[in-house]
């Protein structure tokens, strides 16, 4: 999803039921997006809980790391990934910020939002000992064509997004 488009694309990370911090999927919902940010679709992310409830998760698994790209080589979040994930995940007991930036870089920060709360960073990897399936480009592109809408930055009226040759 990266290397889709020079904007930005967030989804859900999903986790192994018995490690909570091993990510085992990415997946996306309706957005828009630009260069700087993503919005979600807020029908996408309820239908989205309810598919992930109806497969058996709980929210533990699905609904605790927000995962996004950056378009540069940075991955540091900006002051908008920070109001948003105090925003939105600031009521759960604990969350991930991921980020990936088009060099590969990574960013990750586990928030605890219970007694008095804190934030540490935490070192990210993609751990190729374990199975993860066969890698399935189509269908990413199909999710990717569905979900994600670009916008012009700032405040303009969206745009279709054009296929890649």
């Amino acid at each position: 999803m990266r290397d889709r488009s020079p904007n930005e694309v967030g989804g859900f990370g999903i986790t192994a039921p018995d490690d909570l911090l091993y990510v085992t999927e990415f997946i996306t919902v309706k957005q828009e997006v630009t260069c700087v940010t993503v919005k979600f679709d807020d029908e996408a992310v309820s239908e989205f809980f309810d598919e992930q409830v109806d497969l058996g998760r709980r929210p533990d698994q699905f609904a605790r790391i927000w995962l996004h790209t950056h378009p540069g080589d940075s991955p540091e979040p900006s002051s908008t990934d920070d109001e948003t994930f105090k925003r939105v995940f600031g009521n759960c007991q604990w969350a991930i910020m991921a980020i990936v930036a088009r060099d590969d870089s990574t960013y990750a920060r586990l928030s605890f939002n219970v007694g008095p709360g804190s934030q540490i960073l935490i070192p990210t990897e993609v751990d190729y000992s374990r199975d993860f399936g066969p890698s399935d480009h189509e269908c990413w592109d199909v999710e990717y064509e569905i979900d994600v809408k670009a916008a012009e930055w700032p405040n303009t009226p969206s745009q279709p997004q054009e296929k890649p040759v």
